[in-house]
């Protein structure tokens, strides 16, 4: 039997075209070590890899496989900055410090391509990103965002389109303009976490899969974090669960939320086919955003119904192929082989968090759907706090993050309540 992920839904495209997937045992005794991680997706994998290469002594654990959660099923597309416009960013925080911010993520994107062509991961890389305006009221600001990023943070790779173009370069007519980016692009994202993985354990770090975490407990200088079958002894911690932590500290589950999001993987559409003839991935201005791609071998991937209840939808087929015939009529009947789901953290601004959650605990999470390049990197950072250097990952950890409104009990109720305006509003 093909292997399910029990926290997310569907078998996806990915785990059928990844190749050999290693699995790595569960941990089975107590462990001491420099460093504890909690959590395989693209942060902790990334952490553990930095971390073993440059000498520490690092444990990871991981309560399910590496790969099951957003890090292994998410839209493989990179992006360019961070989760908001850069000139939003400078509207809040000023020229300066927006600029920093978005260096930053410059930084994330040529490190995450440099890291997969250093160890050798074959992650599909793909070129091109087209952001379009589904409302006509829009489109200015597209067209004010080219030139601004040219203008003010020094970024020449994004052109504005008009209707015209941008219907040629979809092959759909039901956007009204947007920005296309050749500086960017979009990959195959288990691939990515396989390979890191690989390179984490090939440097020394202990990797353990089927470990959840019970409890983490920081005092007298060290953190214990507690397994069913061990307790792991360490001088610092990094969690970096996102979406899934749940209940296990409580200060990242008031700032970081998981909403689900589903994808459907179409049969390869042909030489003919006039989708995305470019081969770039989308994004789009809906506050529910649908974004989709088209994979090495031709297959239409779209994303594009977010879950904010806590019950996953009985068929995401039925869904994701009515949200396709929207925009391409002709596809209305194409056979979707693979529909899956993920939960991914978000925040209220939509902005990463990072914290130090306790002493000598730091939490990484919350990416809001941009954690394809982000999350990779802000790995390296933690790497580089613990050997010494906070500074780059203090300008991530001084954003303004509030904690969602309502407390445990009505924090996921009135997260649904108000995304699913949001969602009205994406339609009026």
């Amino acid at each position: 039997m093909p292997y399910q992920s029990p926290v997310s839904p569907g078998r996806s495209w990915y785990e059928d075209t990844a190749g050999s997937r290693p699995e790595y045992p569960a941990l089975d005794g107590d462990r001491q070590c420099d460093v504890v991680i909690v959590g395989g997706g693209f942060t902790g994998l990334s952490a553990a890899a930095h971390l073993a290469k440059a000498g520490s002594n690092v444990v990871l654990i991981e309560a399910h496989r590496f790969g099951d959660g957003a890090s292994g099923r998410n839209g493989g597309q990179l992006g360019t900055g961070q989760r908001a416009w850069a000139e939003e960013m400078e509207a809040e925080y000023g020229l300066s410090r927006a600029k920093a911010l978005f260096d930053l993520a410059e930084e994330a994107k040529a490190h995450l391509l440099e890291f997969a062509a250093l160890n050798r991961i074959e992650i599909d890389y793909m070129p091109g990103q087209l952001s379009v305006a589904h409302k006509q009221r829009y489109v200015d600001d597209y067209k004010a965002h080219a030139e601004i990023m040219a203008s003010r943070f020094g970024y020449p790779h994004i052109s504005f389109m008009d209707a015209k173009e941008a219907a040629e370069r979809l092959g759909s007519t039901r956007y009204f303009g947007g920005t296309r980016d050749t500086g960017t692009g979009h990959i195959h994202p288990l691939k990515l976490v396989i390979g890191t993985a690989k390179a984490a354990a090939g440097a020394g770090a202990q990797l353990f899969e089927r470990t959840p975490a019970t409890g983490i407990v920081s005092g007298g200088g060290k953190v214990r974090v507690t397994t069913p079958k061990g307790t792991i002894t360490a001088e610092k911690c990094l969690i970096g669960v996102n979406a899934y932590g749940g209940t296990l500290e409580p200060v990242s589950a008031a700032h970081i939320m998981p909403i689900g999001s589903f994808i459907g993987a179409t049969v390869p559409l042909g030489s003919a086919s006039t989708v995305l003839p470019g081969g770039e991935s989308v994004d789009d201005s809906r506050f529910v955003v649908r974004y989709f791609r088209k994979s090495k071998d031709g297959r239409l991937l779209f994303g594009g119904r977010e879950v904010y209840a806590v019950n996953d939808p009985k068929d995401i087929h039925i869904h994701i192929r009515r949200q396709i015939a929207e925009l391409y009529p002709e596809l209305k009947d194409v056979e979707i082989t693979h529909g899956w789901g993920g939960y991914v953290g978000i925040t209220v601004p939509r902005k990463p968090f990072v914290r130090e959650v306790m002493p000598n605990v730091i939490s990484v999470g919350g990416y809001s759907g941009h954690g394809v390049m982000l999350s990779n990197f802000f790995g390296k950072l933690y790497a580089e706090t613990v050997l010494g250097n906070r500074d780059r990952l203090k300008l991530i950890e001084d954003l303004k993050v509030p904690p969602f409104p309502g407390g445990r009990r009505f924090r996921a109720p009135l997260l649904f309540l108000a995304l699913s305006w949001f969602a009205l509003r994406d339609r009026i």
